[in-house]
């Protein structure tokens, strides 16, 4: 199962006046788990920001400048989210911005081809132009708020992404100020933590094997260049010599001590497989 923590911060509060995507940060699950894989991109928002936005995340108009604006990035972006369950904190807000920037890209596409079908004489260009973006995130993706599932396992409590991050003791000392991708890396943990832990164990490569057979996309394990848990196998150590005759010794004072009765001597005795090695 391919998922998608993605977060947004924006020039201010509603659509309805005017306001834009500034910086999107994505954070990819596979069989819940963290590839490394991630998306970030800060944007040219083209409009000023409010005070109190900026006040949130730190960002202002002019560090902006020379950023892509979201035209820019939008195929990309796309194609990293595409067909993935987007998990988003109060989900409506940025799904609200993300659909917003595709009907304002639409309409410039459609503008722009229809300028040029008429030139060309090839009235079917704005349409199969504008037919090439989604008109909303949902199209090419499901959506997984977790603010409602945060207030149906903690009614009447706080339910921020700071008040989560205390409740299931995720570390978000570094989040003096929003940001994208921090945010999305922090949602990651919380979302794991809420909705029970990791639900596979990389204990050796036959294991990812079957979680990458069980659905969705499997990462290989060298594909894993970081994140927040990436996949690494646990490392075995064999007994020393030393150690063995210590183990030994230490069960024979034991069967002494106990008249006859330590148990470990009797399961080696019936063992008939290798003793196992001690994974650390």
């Amino acid at each position: 199962m391919r998922q998608i923590v993605l977060d947004t911060e924006t020039t201010g509060l509603e659509t309805a006046h005017g306001h834009r995507i500034i910086e999107v940060g994505c954070i990819e699950l596979i069989d819940r788990r963290a590839t490394g894989r991630t998306y970030h991109q800060y944007l040219n928002p083209e409009r000023d920001i409010d005070a109190a936005a900026s006040a949130v995340h730190g960002l202002s108009r002019e560090r902006l400048t020379d950023a892509p604006k979201f035209a820019d990035i939008a195929a990309e972006l796309l194609e990293f989210i595409s067909g993935s369950e987007l998990i988003i904190h109060n989900a409506p807000f940025d799904v609200a911005f993300l659909d917003r920037e595709l009907a304002l890209l639409a309409a410039s596409v459609s503008v722009t081809a229809g300028g040029c079908a008429a030139a060309a004489g090839a009235a079917d260009t704005a349409g199969t132009a504008v037919a090439a973006w989604p008109v909303s995130v949902s199209a090419i993706c499901q959506v997984l708020d977790t603010l409602p599932l945060a207030r149906t396992r903690h009614p009447g409590q706080r339910n921020s992404l700071d008040a989560l991050c205390k409740r299931y003791g995720v570390d978000n000392a570094r989040r003096e100020l929003h940001g994208a991708l921090l945010d999305a890396q922090l949602l990651a943990d919380v979302y794991l933590a809420m909705t029970g832990g990791q639900s596979v164990l990389a204990l050796d490569e036959g294991a990812r094997e079957r979680a990458g057979s069980a659905g969705g996309t499997r990462m290989p394990a060298s594909a894993a260049g970081g994140g927040l848990h990436p996949p690494v196998p646990l490392r075995v150590i064999a007994p020393s010599e030393a150690e063995l005759a210590a183990h030994a010794q230490l069960t024979l004072l034991l069967q002494q001590a106990s008249g006859g009765r330590c148990v470990w001597l009797e399961d080696e005795a019936d063992a008939v497989v290798d003793r196992p090695a001690i994974a650390d």
